[in-house]
């Protein structure tokens, strides 16, 4: 359930991030008992959210126009945090648009500056985290060389949540350690600042696939100070070892970890963190499939959610019902349920969710054997998927380009004020014509010689914009796990794919047809659950090489999506097709595949088809459809025991009354001998020992 934990993962990193609160903007002697007010119920926040954010509000409803400044906005920005946590989200987001008003009516940079990065997280929380990212960047251009710690603490906080969410997680880590660097500027509240920044590099390094440097991560926390034992940050550090023991396989210290959480979230009065941790317990008992455990606790995540108002939540709330009602036989109630959620997500524009959750959804149907709607799902998030790459492609680019646009003119506001001050010095001093013709050519040199290095330095950023628009496009038709090219780059160059006279196509190729070998790993999923996901990312990797190795320089090898792997043969001959489909077998599940501290044998279901097909025009039978065809001959020897590939060789009968059954019920095509099929049975099982 990896891409849905996402989502409560999102609502965590809102959750804490948002509520690092600092009290050091500059104040007079009349305000030192309101900030040591303000300080003490931030700190009794940390053991009793419930009583803090009373006691706050409090203060608040005390406070006029007459209050300083610096004091209210002070007020508001820990308040913020307090709303949050008490699962009160409407209240949260009012404060945030109250704290912007406030200071920028008061002209306060530093507010400004921290009600938007706020707003960020808000983009974020709503699935937009390429909004996000622009927006913390155009910040970020515009942040004042004398811009305070805590400013910059935050804004490099939220980038890397930021570059966290869209999977950028060497950028992620990055940020996060310049955040955990600039906690020792900080004038207040240096520990439980350097204590959250360990915490968030430490979810950071799960998902990275190295849960054991996350619990290292978490002890260094831990040991750092006994603030560490505070019960919110004490909470945060639970959930971090629950993940991580999960990762790991250690159910029993995982589950531990998630209710100590649990516990003191309720404990604490802090409700939003409360929901997080029912629906990671929850999550959990999924992946390990205690389908009964998952749904009660489901529920009680559904209902506080519902209590709450809290939309984000009661989404995942139903998805994990719904997941765990199905993995108790009540499918349809459960696919009821999941597909509510996937609707509203597509409704509201957050299509990536809704691509994630469909996934889900076919993994679920393929476990139960409802083959037919596993093939039909993963139909449907294959088309949603080509629709999100073109447009999270676009507006990376914009961002780029914003990005590139705001340095821009914040250098030409630099360069038009030294103008200024040079006509400005002209016109003081005009009675000393002399020296100042003799400063205006200083100053000319020196204008010239700002502006080349001005030149310089646009030319490098805009070789930068040039690189990053190459790694845009390398990223665009390549695998990143696998190397291989991927789905995107197959669908383009088939779209130059000509059609031409089948006269002129079949002088051009001589009889011999393009192969299109479509191959699924087995059982794939029980190796990501038995032996980890890095050990499954091993296993691709692996299987990758093996493949390219096996076919020919003319040949190309795609990672079609997840555990699929496309091979497409131009000018195959049809006598050897067959050939090749068993070289590729054995040549991945023929000798033993190293994933961790394992020895596995993997092997692979294949279905295969020519193109053009049969003599049949490519205006009836595309390479489309014939994907489409051999997508089923693959799922036909799933059927039939795995480890093989099946492949249509010819039409038997007129192609006219054939094609509906191929394209329909392949089944039922070969049952009634309207097609040749051909099998080829992958390699005997080895004799592996139990572990390495």
């Amino acid at each position: 359930m990896v891409n849905k934990k996402l989502l409560a993962i999102v609502r965590f990193y809102v959750c804490t991030l948002v509520g690092v609160m600092l009290l050091g903007h500059s104040a007079y002697a009349n305000e030192a008992f309101e900030k040591e007010q303000i300080a003490s119920i931030l700190t009794l926040g940390d053991s009793d959210n419930t009583e803090a954010l009373k006691r706050l509000m409090a203060v608040k409803e005390q406070q006029s126009a007459a209050t300083p400044v610096q004091i209210r906005l002070q007020t508001l920005e820990v308040l913020v945090s307090l709303y949050y946590d008490a699962g009160k989200i409407k209240s949260s987001e009012a404060t945030i648009n109250e704290l912007l008003a406030l200071a920028t009516a008061e002209k306060d940079v530093e507010g400004i500056g921290i009600a938007n990065i706020m707003a960020a997280y808000k983009l974020i929380e709503d699935g937009k985290p390429q909004e996000a990212l622009n927006k913390l960047n155009l910040i970020d251009s515009s942040l004042q060389p004398d811009a305070s710690a805590e400013l910059k603490m935050r804004l490099d906080s939220a980038l890397g949540t930021a570059s966290y969410v869209l999977g950028n997680f060497d950028s992620s880590l990055r940020y996060f350690l310049e955040a955990l660097k600039l906690t020792d500027e900080l004038p207040e509240r240096k520990v439980e600042n350097r204590i959250r920044r360990l915490d968030s590099i430490a979810k950071l390094y799960i998902n990275m696939k190295d849960p054991e440097k996350a619990l290292a991560t978490v002890d260094e926390a831990l040991e750092i100070s006994p603030l560490a034992r505070a019960p919110k940050i004490l909470a945060s550090l639970s959930l971090s070892q629950g993940i991580a023991y999960a990762n790991l396989n250690q159910d029993a210290k995982a589950v531990e970890a998630y209710k100590r959480a649990l516990k003191i979230a309720r404990e604490a009065g802090m409700a939003t963190f409360e929901v997080i941790c029912l629906i990671d317990i929850s999550d959990h008992y999924l992946t390990t499939n205690e389908y009964k455990k998952a749904e009660e606790f489901a529920r009680l995540s559904l209902k506080r959610a519902e209590a709450l108002g809290d939309k984000g939540s009661i989404d995942i709330a139903k998805i994990n019902l719904g997941f765990s009602l199905a993995g108790q036989g009540r499918i349809a109630s459960g696919v009821e349920l999941v597909n509510g959620v996937i609707h509203d997500f597509l409704q509201s524009g957050r299509k990536t969710d809704a691509e994630s959750v469909i996934g889900e959804l076919a993994n679920m149907y393929e476990k139960a054997g409802m083959y037919k709607e596993a093939l039909a799902t993963l139909r449907q998030q294959q088309s949603l998927s080509n629709e999100l790459f073109s447009a999270d492609r676009s507006k990376a680019v914009a961002g780029l380009q914003e990005q590139f646009n705001a340095k821009q003119r914040q250098k030409q506001i630099e360069l038009l004020g030294k103008e200024n001050a040079l006509k400005d010095a002209d016109i003081r001093n005009h009675s000393l014509q002399q020296v100042i013709t003799m400063l205006g050519a200083m100053v000319t040199v020196m204008v010239g010689i700002f502006i080349y290095l001005l030149y310089r330095r646009v030319q490098r950023i805009n070789q930068q914009l040039r690189e990053a628009n190459s790694q845009l496009e390398f990223h665009a038709i390549r695998d990143p796990l696998t190397g291989l090219y991927n789905r995107r780059s197959f669908v383009e160059l088939m779209k130059t794919r000509s059609v031409q006279l089948e006269a002129d196509r079949r002088e051009e190729r001589e009889g011999n047809p393009d192969c299109l070998i479509l191959l699924d790993i087995d059982h794939f999923k029980h190796i990501n659950d038995t032996l980890g996901h890095a050990a499954g990312d091993a296993v691709l990797i692996q299987v990758a090489q093996r493949l390219r190795k096996v076919v020919r320089d003319t040949d190309m090898v795609l990672r079609w999506g997840g555990e699929e792997f496309l091979v497409y043969s131009p000018k195959s001959n049809p006598s050897q097709i067959a050939g090749l489909v068993d070289r590729v077998l054995q040549s991945v599940g023929g000798t033993s595949i190293v994933a961790g501290d394992h020895e596995v044998q993997v092997t692979m279901t294949a279905g295969f088809i020519s193109l053009p097909f049969s003599d049949i025009s490519e205006l009836k039978l595309d390479w489309e459809k014939a994907l489409q065809i051999a997508d089923m001959a693959l799922y036909l020897g799933k059927a039939n025991g795995r480890n093989r590939g099946y492949g249509i060789a010819k039409i038997m009968v007129d192609s006219e009354s054939a094609l509906p059954f191929l394209e329909e019920d392949l089944a039922a095509a070969v049952s009634s001998g309207m097609v040749e099929l051909i099998e080829v049975v992958g390699p005997a099982k080895l004799d592996l020992p139990v572990s390495k």
